[in-house]
């Protein structure tokens, strides 16, 4: 298994905070969200993603991106967009996008 956590990234970059609220649909949710793990990562500027889901359906998710050219260029993907349509109408009770300049990163690691 990966590193579930990103790391060693130089600032500046960008990150798109997505948090969500899931309804109890899955039609295809994993599906989907599998091809955008795969989608997004062709993105040039695409510097890596976190993500977590607690019990009840809060999910949040990070992308980080090296600039703004490469979130709109997320943004503007087709399937992407064909995705976020499907989210609204079936998998998402509610949701909210965040997007950010880091200015500082650090981190630790037991050792």
């Amino acid at each position: 298994m990966s590193d579930p956590l990103v790391s060693g990234l130089q600032p500046p970059y960008y990150t798109v905070v997505f948090t969500s609220v899931r309804t109890e649909a899955d039609e295809g949710y994993a599906e989907v969200a599998e091809r955008m793990a795969e989608l997004v990562r062709e993105i040039p500027g695409f510097l890596g993603v976190e993500s977590a889901r607690a019990p009840g359906g809060l999910g949040i998710t990070v992308g980080y991106f090296r600039d703004v050219d490469a979130i709109a260029a997320w943004r503007a993907e087709a399937e992407h967009r064909q995705a976020q349509r499907h989210g609204r109408e079936r998998w998402y009770e509610r949701y909210s996008v965040h997007i950010g300049r880091v200015e500082r990163s650090y981190g630790f690691e037991r050792g």
